[in-house]
């Protein structure tokens, strides 16, 4: 024996752990906008798709109207 332990290619030693770490968290966060962002789509598009649906139906007050002054 030599007295070293084999290293084992699959655990990362030194300074690698952080850095394969920080990559990860940002994958995830990467992830997680691409989500949001397709949530808020989807609910933007859902919104837009009922205000035609109800004025292809001849309605004429589909959409809320913003009563709020802009200088309260």
């Amino acid at each position: 024996m030599t007295g070293q332990e084999p290293q084992n290619p699959h655990v990362p030693q030194g300074d690698e752990a952080p850095d394969a770490r920080r990559g990860t968290v940002w994958a995830l966060l990467f992830v997680l906008l691409l989500v949001c962002g397709g949530l808020f789509l989807a609910h933007t598009l859902r919104h837009m798709a009922r205000v035609q649906d109800c004025a292809i139906s001849g309605r004429s007050n589909c959409d809320a109207i913003d009563t709020s002054s802009p200088g309260n």
